[in-house]
């Protein structure tokens, strides 16, 4: 039961800040960006609660914001780094291991699909996506992208991932401290938004599949 909830803790932002502090913080940006399971943690909604939390209570983090963005940074395309070795070390098999609740193969396929559309560009637009923002690094490694280019877009991606959300966070609650009274609705709304976009993908792939397999 504790087990449980501990991990039903690491799915809320405001836990994870008030409880584990920046330490916390950089470790779930980190395994939410190559680590197989980290797929289910609160990416957006933490960066942007972070960015928040350093302009109107500085002391939980003990950091200004420029220190707050370059660290998240370096552990978000060290995290992308990190799953980029996985999958070339593992390769395909990776992807062909039975389902658990950590990993399903539907997270592959909506991946796979953004892949195929979006080419490399994935690892900067999947970087605003849950499930594909912890897929497409280990992806690109499984089918051996260039290294260059890997992190040529690792860099960018993490880049305007961090700072966009981070920045927004921060100057919101630098001009509206207000804002913190409705974290609650921030946070559903990022989880809205983004859940409608990885649906709304993975349904276009199914009938993508759908309408190969009637045409063959």
């Amino acid at each position: 039961m504790e087990f449980w909830e501990f991990i039903k803790s690491l799915t809320n932002p405001e836990t994870i800040i008030h409880y584990g502090g920046l330490a916390l913080l950089l470790t779930i940006i980190f395994a939410e960006n190559g680590i197989l399971f980290g797929f289910f943690l609160p990416g957006d909604s933490l960066i942007f609660l972070a960015g928040l939390i350093c302009s109107t209570q500085p002391e939980l983090l003990g950091v200004d914001i420029v220190s707050l963005t370059s660290l998240m940074f370096i552990a978000a395309v060290a995290g992308s780094l990190f799953g980029y070795g996985f999958g070339i070390k593992v390769g395909p098999p990776v992807f062909e291991r039975s389902e658990s609740i950590f990993f399903k193969k539907k997270y592959v396929d909506v991946t796979r699909s953004f892949y195929e559309k979006h080419g490399g560009k994935t690892l900067i637009l999947g970087r605003f996506l849950p499930i594909i923002r912890t897929f497409a690094p280990i992806l690109a490694g499984v089918i051996k992208v260039n290294f260059k280019t890997f992190m040529l877009f690792n860099i960018i991606g993490g880049a305007l991932w961090i700072c966009s959300l981070s920045l927004i966070g921060y100057f919101l609650g630098e001009n509206f401290p207000q804002i913190k009274h409705y974290v609650e609705y921030i946070i559903l709304g990022f989880i809205l938004v983004t859940s409608v976009i990885v649906v709304r993908t993975y349904i276009k792939h199914k009938q993508e599949l759908k309408r190969k397999q009637q045409q063959s």
